[in-house]
């Protein structure tokens, strides 16, 4: 079990979920996403993607998606079997939370 993910591993969690990607593309796919409501600067991505590789909820690629038309210096990532159990019970966690809210009398807007 996962304890509680910060909101940048959280978001990586959920980008990697949708497919292999490179540092980059997590930025992209975060900043695209207007329910995800944080921005990943380089510094703090890169921070949280060597923290999770030491957690094995991610890992690094060695094989590349087509050499001929990628930069070499990008290194590109994938969610493993942890990552993806950390991921649901973080969904899980935050679905409660939201469900606390609501019975707490706060009306929780939805994002479409």
């Amino acid at each position: 079990m996962i304890t509680s993910l910060t909101n940048a591993e959280f978001h990586i969690l959920l980008a990697l979920s949708r497919g292999d990607k490179h540092g980059y593309a997590i930025m992209k796919w975060v900043e695209e996403n207007p329910g995800a409501a944080i921005r990943l600067g380089p510094a703090t991505l890169y921070r949280t993607i060597r923290t999770m590789l030491g957690k094995g909820w991610i890992e690094e690629l060695d094989e590349r998606p087509d050499p001929q038309i990628d930069d070499e210096r990008r290194r590109y990532y994938r969610i493993t079997g942890a990552g993806r159990v950390g991921a649901a019970e973080e969904a899980e966690r935050l679905a409660k939370l939201v469900s606390l809210a609501r019975d707490s009398g706060f009306k929780v807007l939805r994002y479409s």
